[in-house]
């Protein structure tokens, strides 16, 4: 199998390592030689380009899968949708336009585009409600992969990532030193949510159809915080409710509409798929976090 990542990041170089490991053919896209060099160390090819130039596009060889991983570095909706919704776009037409196009395009998207749903379950059949411009362009751009790929004849599938955590993303100290504004976790350790895409590609599933990668286990982030506590021997995070938190009168209002927002997401679907998680809870995800915090500190 040949496969092209396009913004290979933090998932993206996951699941280079990942492909590549199982022996198959892997092209990593970045910008900087950082990033470049970040992806020869998977054992996958780099390859300098930007995803919203056709021209530097074609220095990628043809392959079977383009996985579409980019990042818009943080910034604000404009710049989200220059990537997500423009990148993707041309990619998906330099693709598709190709005498060997690629048989399916894979986007990596967000649950952010559910909205609220007051902390009830949602799944792939709930409708989508973003609630922020960034989250807006993130639900157009799950359209731009699914429809417009088809238009251009490839199938298209999204995987829609719930909280990323992992190496160098644990974030303890938001916990530990709180204090904690109550709402619920949604969260996927960065090994498992590469590794539900090359699930998806080595098997053949999801094609034309969206997968929620999420753990098996949604939680307060209050219940998180006191159990991250006690496993790194501090004392427990003061808590407050969302209320507190918005009386402060400090929050954009993207801040605000983001702590308003309370859903738990559902993986059964994956899990129908036959994907078998490496971290199926929070519990074993940080893990290696917590030894690492506790050995610091003896």
């Amino acid at each position: 199998m040949r496969v092209a990542i396009l913004g290979c990041g933090y998932v993206g170089l996951e699941l280079a390592r990942q492909l590549v490991a199982d022996g198959h053919d892997v092209w990593g896209v970045r910008r900087s030689d950082a990033g470049l060099d970040a992806v020869a160390d998977t054992g996958a090819e780099a390859v300098r380009a930007d995803v919203t130039d056709a021209e530097r596009l074609a220095a990628i060889p043809d392959v079977d899968h383009v996985v579409f991983a980019a990042s818009s570095g943080g910034r604000g909706a404009d710049a989200a949708r220059t990537v997500f919704v423009d990148g993707l776009r041309t990619a998906i037409d330099h693709f598709a336009a190709r005498d060997d196009p690629p048989e399916r395009v894979v986007y990596t998207s967000s649950t952010g585009v559910y909205g609220d749903h007051d902390g009830a379950f949602v799944d792939e059949s709930t409708p989508l409600d973003p609630t922020t411009d960034k989250t807006r362009v993130l639900a157009e751009a799950e359209r731009v992969a699914r429809e417009h790929a088809a238009e251009q004849g490839l199938d298209g599938t999204v995987a829609r990532f719930a909280g990323l955590y992992g190496p160098d993303r644990y974030r303890l100290e938001r916990y530990l030193d709180g204090p904690v504004t109550e709402g619920y976790l949604n969260m996927v350790h960065r090994d498992d949510a590469a590794g539900a895409v090359a699930y998806l590609l080595e098997t053949d599933r999801a094609r034309d159809d969206t997968v929620l990668v999420v753990d098996d286990e949604p939680v307060s982030k209050h219940e998180f915080a006191d159990w991250l506590a006690d496993e790194c021997g501090v004392p427990r995070p003061e808590k407050r409710t969302k209320q507190d938190r918005l009386d402060a009168g400090d929050l954009s209002e993207a801040a605000r509409r983001r702590i308003l927002t309370s859903k738990r997401c559902s993986n059964d679907y994956l899990h129908e798929l036959g994907y078998e998680f490496t971290h199926p809870t929070y519990q074993s995800g940080y893990r290696a976090a917590i030894d690492a915090f506790r050995a610091n500190r003896s």
